[in-house]
């Protein structure tokens, strides 16, 4: 008979050697260490990597070597159990990917680096790339290894510096998944007309994935340069906005629709947050299309994302021109407000104060929306305080520009302060 332990979470004995001795829970990929003993991988990890202690937690001898082997039999063993108790609520335990070494990472990026005219293949660099990837797709620690062993930057140079189709899309798809974090590499692309100009034609590839990827590395490459000037300069042509809204407007065409809408949607807010960018994005239709899809529904950070480019392009006349031409952008504002979270009842009051400040029709509209029962439960509400101060001047527009609001006599709005921005 098995030894076991008390149940902990569910309604049967789990054998104890099916028991991490860290965790004391049912492992998912058991490792064994140089002393032996079978721990969880997250667990042995996690004990190793604090520092403090390299002695093996059960035996407490030294961990002389750290390295990680997995324990096929004994998973075999656990995912049996699993099935057979599954009609006791035990979900069966997948088999866990096994990491990426640094060894073979290191060779990957050599093979898909190798220059032109080597004894290495398009398609054996192709195949490197292909590899890593599915690496990078496994676990964030792998994309943290392979980060560490300076990808960005190799992929960065085969992306701008290779004609081949295949290790393009390949190398971008593959620079889409890292954070583009550091300045001085954003810069390095985005204040190099050539590179964005490659970029924007990217965005029409007859890939719809390469398109995707090259709106990912677009938005991040914008959102990570800390220079204003140069984001001001060179991100001026239509073709940009026209590929990232064609994104938004044909989602479905890609295998990832909601991966297309999301990167869709933080490009162009990263691309609209220079001031002189905004015209461009409202002459390529980013109002009617942002609209369109808050109307058809996004997820909160989404839609938070594109009520804050909404607000962005209000600031212009022309933004609020086409903005408050669509008939569904002032009423979708004003039953925005309190519904989605803070940040979007903020945006949404923006937007709103922008369109009612620049005609008396859009005021007239917003009433007719109802928006000043709206805009009282603002100012008495927990949302944060630039709302409430845009909900403040909101209220005192209409109450100025039309006495005969029923608002006018409203004790709430007589014990609103309006606060300057």
């Amino acid at each position: 008979m098995p030894r076991s332990l008390e149940p902990l979470d569910l309604g049967i004995q789990i054998p104890y050697h099916f028991r991490c001795p860290i965790s004391l829970e049912l492992m998912r990929d058991p490792v064994t260490v140089c002393t032996g003993q079978t721990y969880d991988r997250t667990s042995i990890e996690s004990w190793v990597s604090t520092g403090t202690d390299t002695t093996c937690p059960v035996t407490r001898a030294p961990l002389s070597d750290f390295t990680l082997i997995p324990n096929h039999t004994l998973r075999r063993l656990i995912q049996e159990w699993c099935v057979a108790n599954r009609s006791n609520g035990v979900e069966r335990i997948p088999t866990p990917k096994q990491p990426a070494d640094p060894t073979s990472v290191r060779a990957l990026l050599s093979q898909a680096s190798a220059a032109c005219g080597t004894h290495v293949s398009v398609r054996s660099r192709a195949a490197a790339l292909r590899r890593l990837r599915a690496f990078a797709r496994d676990s964030e620690k792998n994309r943290v290894l392979i980060a560490a062993h300076n990808a960005k930057e190799i992929l960065i140079r085969i992306l701008f510096s290779d004609v081949a189709p295949e290790l393009v899309s390949e190398s971008l798809a593959l620079l889409a998944m890292f954070p583009m974090t550091e300045p001085d590499q954003c810069e390095s692309i985005i204040s190099d007309a050539g590179r964005v100009g490659f970029l924007t034609r990217l965005l029409f590839d007859s890939s719809i994935e390469t398109r995707v990827n090259a709106a990912a590395l677009i938005e991040m490459v914008v959102t990570g340069s800390k220079t204003a000037d140069i984001k001001g300069t060179v991100l001026t042509s239509e073709c940009i906005f026209e590929g990232v809204i064609d994104l938004l407007r044909n989602p479905t065409v890609t295998s990832s629709p909601r991966r297309a809408l999301k990167i869709g949607v933080k490009a162009l807010f990263a691309l609209c947050l220079a001031k002189n960018t905004r015209r461009i994005a409202v002459s390529s239709g980013a109002p009617e299309i942002l609209i369109d899809r808050l109307a058809a529904g996004l997820d909160r950070c989404d839609t938070e994302r594109a009520l804050a480019t909404v607000e962005l392009l209000c600031r212009t006349a022309e933004g609020c021109a086409a903005f408050g031409e669509h008939a569904l952008t002032v009423p979708l504002l004003v039953k925005t407000i309190l519904r989605v979270s803070d940040r979007a009842t903020e945006y949404a009051a923006g937007a709103l104060l922008a369109l009612c400040t620049a005609e008396e029709r859009w005021r007239d509209e917003a009433v007719a929306a109802g928006v000043v029962v709206q805009l009282l439960l603002m100012v008495q509400s927990e949302c944060t305080e630039r709302a409430k101060r845009k909900a403040q001047k909101l209220l005192k527009l209409l109450r100025d520009s039309s006495p005969d609001y029923s608002f006018a006599n409203s004790d709430d709005f007589a014990c609103s302060e309006v606060v300057p921005f």
